[in-house]
């Protein structure tokens, strides 16, 4: 376990050959568990020696790491995605996306068998839109379910893919691209876990939006007329005495027992929501899906903004693990 504090230095170059680091004004990174591309905000001072920049080139940003010596690729491959000017004096402000923003923007169908993992798909995915592998690329292991997706992004089903194996009781995975390729992180397995219990400000919040005391799973009418009341598979209660009822209905045409609307109903409860920010010194490898440690508990980072300046801050939203599966994965 590593304490945190450190300034860092950073460079960001332009199709592999400009080097813009001196006119860069601010950077900063935003990465987040709802998104699959890692997104960087770059202001530059426009300069005679600025070269042609324009959407669709490449671009990387790389730092030295907390604790470590050397430059190391925080942001690579990037691709600039948009480009403003404003001010006086002029400056040009960059909106930069690592590769898999193609996963997000893009449209396609695909049928897949039952029987196959969403690894297995995610390799399919990459294959099709040219996204380099990582060569240590998990196995995520469970089976999932026949799928007919339709006209949709190549995210919402890699998404969908990852939900059906956290419900199925697999592993919580996100997809994260790396230097190496593009990989399926599973949440927490981070093998560096750093200790944020100095040099930080905390702020919680709790709630009872987004609580849930009461499940009701349903079947579909077998009928299939909207007169025929739906078949009530299973109703769990959780902490209604004490919350009140906020009751969710849940319908799943995978869920075909009484046993299995149970468990699916039981994922689904929950009590006074939490909610944890830290801002502290920068610990620029820090990702969204990675653990961390506040004041002796282990939380997952839910999305972390930082700026890269001044030795650098980040904004981390954390969470317990059972609230990201919930929140994440099985909405």
């Amino acid at each position: 376990m590593t304490s945190v504090g450190s300034e860092a230095n950073y460079k960001v170059i332009l199709q592999n050959k400009y080097d813009l680091t001196p006119l860069v004004e601010s950077i900063s990174l935003r990465d987040s568990l709802d998104q699959i591309a890692y997104q960087a905000t770059i202001s530059l001072i426009v300069h005679s020696s600025l070269p042609a920049i324009e959407p669709g080139q490449d671009i990387r940003v790389s730092g030295v790491p907390y604790g470590g010596k050397g430059l190391v690729y925080l942001l690579q491959p990037g691709v600039i995605w948009e480009c403003e000017s404003s001010g006086s004096p002029k400056r040009l402000t960059l909106t930069v996306y690592d590769k898999t923003i193609y996963l997000d923007r893009s449209e396609d169908e695909y049928l897949f068998p039952k029987g196959q993992s969403a690894d297995e798909r995610m390799k399919k995915y990459a294959q099709h839109w040219n996204i380099p592998l990582h060569k240590d690329m998990p196995n995520t292991k469970t089976k999932l379910g026949r799928a007919m997706y339709r006209a949709q992004s190549i995210y919402s089903m890699m998404t969908s893919d990852l939900r059906e194996t956290a419900k199925l009781g697999g592993g919580l995975f996100h997809p994260r691209m790396t230097p190496s390729g593009l990989i399926l992180h599973k949440l927490g397995s981070n093998a560096v876990v750093y200790k944020l219990d100095f040099n930080t400000e905390v702020g919680q919040s709790r709630s009872l939006e987004g609580a849930v005391t009461e499940v009701k799973v349903i079947g579909s009418s077998e009928s299939g007329s909207e007169e025929v009341p739906s078949k009530v598979l299973a109703r769990v209660k959780g902490q209604t005495d004490k919350l009140g009822t906020l009751l969710k209905i849940v319908q799943d045409d995978a869920v075909k027992t009484e046993a299995a609307a149970k468990i699916l109903a039981k994922s689904k409860l929950a009590g006074i929501q939490h909610s944890l920010t830290v801002t502290s010194l920068d610990v620029n490898t820090i990702r969204a899906g990675d653990a961390v440690m506040v004041s002796g508990e282990r939380l997952i980072v839910t999305s972390v903004s930082r700026e890269l300046k001044n030795g650098g801050t980040m904004t981390l939203e954390l969470a317990a693990m059972d609230d990201v599966r919930r929140r994440f994965y099985l909405e």
